[in-house]
Order: structure tokens, then sequence, then C-alpha cells
């Protein structure tokens, strides 16, 4: 709104075309998502609270049981600042703006509406996996779809480390997109599982996604570097910037020990959302790499899953996700999630130095 009502405004003044400036307006879109959601976080609680939408704790977990009844669903507060800055601070006439937010409020819904069956409606399941999957593969579909068609969107694989190698997967490009979106919002979904354990690593995943989004959308930067250039994609360095202020303000509130948990609308929408930018970057690959703490997470319970079934009932693990064997094992969350944060930091910088390492 902000672009739209301003920037027209430079043939009146210079002052004004420092709102051309994605680099500009990725800034403030991250102070204004971080200062909505620090105001809107005592309100939003408040109104969980009275509503009795709290969290029921189910996992076999020591400790655990204090946290029943915390007020859940908080993504609905990530996303209020997510669209508030956005909205303030985007240019709408970018589709893959349109785009991004279209993957950020579809999975969100999905979640919204698996968190209320849980909660309002008292049905401990949610909704049925096939109906959740179904839901997630429809919404990455017609992104993925609306993606492919965009004039300038190539379907080429590009490899980390490997400047040469970047073969063209065709239509094949689309189930594999899916899998990378569908993938990364189940996996950021098992990784909540404690006080700030998920948000934290979002935060750091998307602060390094708006580098190579903004590089990507830069012509002469992606020369450069030797990266895919997207045309127009730059834009949506404004929505991770607002994404990290948004991360951020709920962090807040997040932190260990919780006043809010996310809920599914909020792991399903940021998990979605961190896929869907990879793809936009044409960073699919590294995307293993920067979020390999949500990776090392999904592994975790596929390895337990068919360790169980190979051996007859037997685990390799106290319990899955890996977060809480290690609370099985006696060490306290705060440190666990600390020490997550710290891996997440790691593989961040080394995902990052694959943009020269080519």
């Amino acid at each position: 709104m902000i672009y739209h009502l301003l920037y027209p405004l430079s043939d009146v003044s210079t002052l004004f075309n420092v709102f051309q400036y994605i680099t500009f307006r990725s800034i403030y879109a991250l102070l204004t998502a971080l200062i909505l959601s620090l105001l809107l976080g005592p309100w939003m609680l408040s109104w969980l609270s009275r509503l009795k939408w709290g969290q029921r704790i189910q996992e076999d977990v020591t400790n655990h049981g204090l946290k029943e009844g915390t007020p859940t669903m908080g993504g609905l507060l990530i996303a209020a600042a997510q669209v508030g800055a956005v909205g303030l601070w985007g240019n709408w006439s970018n589709p893959y703006l349109w785009l991004t937010m279209f993957v950020f409020l579809g999975f969100g819904g999905i979640g919204f509406l698996d968190d209320y069956i849980k909660v309002v409606k008292g049905r401990n399941k949610g909704l049925t996996k096939s109906g959740k999957f179904t839901a997630q593969l429809l919404i990455a579909g017609l992104a993925v779809g609306a993606l492919i068609l965009l004039p300038g969107y190539s379907s080429k694989l590009y490899f980390p480390f490997i400047k040469w190698l970047h073969p063209d997967l065709g239509w094949f490009y689309l189930p594999f997109a899916l899998f990378v979106i569908v993938g990364s919002s189940n996996a950021v979904n098992l990784t909540d599982g404690l006080d700030g354990l998920a948000i934290g690593p979002t935060v750091v995943v998307s602060s390094c996604l708006a580098v190579f989004v903004y590089v990507a959308g830069h012509v002469y930067l992606a020369d450069y570097l030797q990266v895919a250039n997207v045309s127009g994609v730059g834009e949506v360095t404004v929505f991770c910037g607002s994404l990290v202020g948004a991360g951020l303000g709920f962090l807040w509130y997040n932190a260990y020990p919780a006043q809010i948990f996310m809920g599914d609308v909020g792991s399903l929408s940021l998990g979605g959302t961190i896929g869907f930018l990879g793809i936009l970057c044409k960073q699919e690959l590294v995307l293993v790499i920067l979020g390999g703490l949500f990776v090392l997470e999904t592994l975790s319970v596929v390895i337990q899953v068919g360790y169980f079934k190979w051996t007859g009932g037997r685990r390799l693990f106290r319990m899955a996700p890996i977060h809480h064997h290690f609370e099985l094992k006696g060490v306290p969350e705060a440190k666990i999630i600390v020490r997550f944060w710290i891996l997440s930091i790691l593989l961040a910088m080394l995902a990052l130095s694959t943009l020269k390492l080519r």
C-alpha cells in the first residue's frame, strides 16, 4: 500500500525514490511485522484464553503435562503481522508475491482447520492424514502450476557447489516441487514440539532465503555468483523480511517457557512457505542444507518407524522426533532448544557459502 501510494510521488520529489528499493522496504517490513506481533501478542493471548483454545498434551514426556491448556493457534498472530507488513510495504503488482502469499495463507488455512477440529471440536486427531495431505497437494499444485506458467521461470534444477550442472526437469519439475513444499511443511510441523524450537530456526532460514531471493532477482548479482536469475522474484524479499519480523515477535511470547504455541496454523504455513521460497529462488537442493534441522527431525521419525517395523517392535530412539529423545535422556528442554538453534545457524552459514563456492 505504501509503495503504491508514495512511490508515484517520486515525480514530485526525489525523496520518494527510496520506496522503489527492495532492501529499504524489506527492512521496514521486518520492523513493521515485529511491532505488529509485539502489539497484538497480549490481545491474542487474552482472546485465545477466553475462547479456551488451549493445547492438549499427548506426548508421554516428563513435565509436558504442565503445558496443558497453554493457548495454541498462535500462528494467527504470525499471519496477522505478516499480512499487515507485506500489505503495507509490498508491490502487489508482482505475481511472485501473490503466489507466495497464496501458499502462506493456503497452508495456514489447512492448519487452522486441523487445529479447530482438535481444539474446539475436541477430536484429538484433527483432520485425517489423507485429507490433510490432499489439501496440501492441492494448494502446492495450484501455486507451482501457476509458477511454471509465468514467463521467465525455468524448470531447471540447480546443484550447489557445481555451477555447470542444471538439468531441465520439464514437467517432472511439478511433482518434485510438490514434494519440496509438502515435505517442508510437514517437517516444520514435526519440529514444533518444544518452546521456540520451530520458530527460532524458521527465523534463521527466512533470513537466509531473503538473501537467496534477492540475489536471484538481481540480474547482475545472479550473473556474478552464477546462480539462476528469476526476473521479478526479488520483490519477495519484502515477504521474507516480514516473515523474520513476525517470527521474532512471535518468539517473544513463544520462548521458553512459552505463553503461546503456534499450532498447525503456524507450523504448516511456515513450512510450506519455506519450501515455496526455496523453489522461487531455484535453491531447492540448498534448502536441504539450510533447513537441515527440519530434515533431521523428519528423518528421525522415518528411521524410528522403519526400525520399529523391521525389528518387530524395538525402538532406535527413546522417542521421535529426535528432540523428545534428548528430553527422555534427561537433557533440559531449554538446552535442547538453544543447541538446535546453534545447529540451525551453522547450517545456514554453510548454505550461504554455496553462493560463492560454485
